[in-house]
């Protein structure tokens, strides 16, 4: 009987899960967490990263009892996207990663846009070359970073990889991508299928980029072996998620993990000068608009403890809400990517002295899920999302949440039976790079895909209209 293994490296943990073969059955799962980063500045070391997973991993397997060698036959690793990983010649990094959710690039993000002409016309010129325009979160930012801020550092820098791309290095010796994960970096086309070194000579003119920049791998690929298994490709952790929850043609995903996104599967690349929606690849060889909010479960969990309850004493509490008026929340408590407001805070209006502490459990989620559907809506405008809204992520959990957000969606929400959905969609790809199938295929004997509709919807009333409101005080 064969095994594979994929692996989530978040901002938060490493999760491993290896499923049959054949089946998809689970058999063996592994977690281990990362230090605790908090915005704006928000760094890592990469070989913590590389500790975690070999912790989670061997939780892994031994909780499915494969100690023999080879018994796992393909792994793939799904990394939180955009990070920064710089390393010196001896593949030693020259500063701490910078992740996606650290704001410190946000200047550098404006810099480059009026080098290729500023305002509309930089924005346009952008997303014309990469499908994107530059936020703090995207790697060609971190790059401008550090050349600026850390000249020894940059000097000594001669590469340039993604949190998935270092681990893939660690496991297999090259210096290698996948066009998903690529896709976010700022300076890679998705619709061209090629870097822009004309891009990366903004930042830094006098730099032979070629050598610096990982190979970008095929689909089917195998970039290498590590302990008797092939290693996959690997992708980022929202390309990852599209394929373990079985993302169709016209459905969307909702992931309200740490962050949020939004994102649907299509077959042209999106481009978007407002900046709202990235133009991302998919893992496949299709395309994945998405949208990313910096705060989703993160804003839950500081309310939770501000008012001393646990995720499920919370849950209890926003449900107990009696339905009348009460405050609105603005959760940009860390900064927001969208809208791009690196230097923003949290906002609550329209408290009275009879508020409950019912009351700012609901009125919490309700913000964080207002949130999501403005990013959903954004999605709407640039892809074609008729079927399911499938709902992963920590606050999937949370049947408040659940009830808040199908409240504010007219299409179904469908909470998605993937428990963990990039290490599961990273699963897949291993198990189709083994095979050399479409992960279809894979998606299908597997049997992902599946989910429940939330049939119980919390009524919305104006909140969207108090949301909006508060949201156009803060710009």
């Amino acid at each position: 009987m064969a095994f594979v293994a994929g692996i989530d490296s978040s901002t938060q943990s490493t999760k491993v899960e290896i499923r049959e073969l054949e089946t998809g059955r689970i058999v063996g799962r592994g977690s281990s967490p990362h230090t605790v980063v908090t915005p704006p500045v928000s760094e890592q070391v990469p070989d913590d990263w590389w500790a975690a997973l070999s912790a989670a991993y061997s939780t892994a397997v031994a909780e499915a009892g494969l100690a023999e060698v080879g018994a796992i036959a393909a792994v793939s690793v799904a990394g939180q996207q955009h990070g920064m990983v710089a390393l010196d010649g001896a593949a030693q990094p020259v500063h701490p990663a910078k992740l996606w959710n650290d704001t410190e690039s946000a200047a550098d993000a404006e810099w480059l846009i009026r080098q290729l002409g500023g305002g509309e016309f930089g924005r346009q010129a952008f997303v014309d070359a990469v499908g994107l325009v530059p936020v703090a979160a995207f790697t060609i930012t971190k790059l401008s970073w550090l050349h600026r801020s850390h000249p020894a550092a940059w000097n000594r820098m001669a590469r340039v990889l993604l949190p998935h791309d270092y681990l893939t290095f660690r496991m297999t010796g090259r210096f290698t991508t996948d066009r998903g994960d690529a896709s976010g970096t700022g300076y890679w086309s998705a619709a061209s299928g090629t870097y822009r070194d004309d891009l990366l000579a903004l930042v830094d003119s006098e730099r032979d980029w070629s050598d610096v920049v990982p190979e970008v791998l095929g689909a089917m690929a195998i970039a290498g072996e590590w302990n008797g298994a092939i290693v996959a490709p690997g992708t980022g952790d929202n390309m990852a998620a599209a394929m373990g929850v079985g993302l169709g043609t016209g459905d969307a995903v909702i992931s309200a993990g740490t962050s949020g996104t939004a994102f649907a599967v299509c077959e042209s690349p999106a481009a978007d000068p407002s900046g709202e929606v990235a133009g991302f690849a998919d893992a496949t060889g299709r395309f994945l608009p998405l949208v990313c909010t910096l705060n989703a479960a993160k804003v839950v969990d500081a309310m939770a403890r501000l008012l001393g309850v646990d995720h499920a004493g919370f849950d209890e509490l926003a449900l107990a809400a009696p339905e009348r008026a009460r405050p609105t929340l603005l959760p940009y408590f860390d900064g927001e990517r969208t809208p791009n407001r690196p230097d923003a805070t949290g906002m609550l209006r329209g408290l009275r002295t009879d508020v409950s502490r019912q009351d700012l459990a609901r009125a919490t989620l309700e913000g964080v899920a207002c949130g999501l559907v403005d990013a959903l809506d954004s999605l709407r405008s640039h892809a074609t999302v008729d079927g399911r809204v499938m709902l992963v992520g920590g606050l999937a959990q949370s049947v408040a949440f659940r009830r808040v957000l199908a409240g504010l969606v007219d299409l179904p929400i469908v909470v998605s039976d993937a428990d963990q959905a990039v290490a599961s969609g990273a699963a897949v790809q291993a198990a189709a790079v083994l095979e050399q199938v479409e992960p279809t295929v894979i998606q299908t004997r597997w049997g992902l895909g599946d989910g429940v509709v939330v049939a119980d919807p919390l009524e919305a009333g104006n909140l969207r209209e108090r949301y909006a409101e508060l949201r156009s005080l803060d710009s």
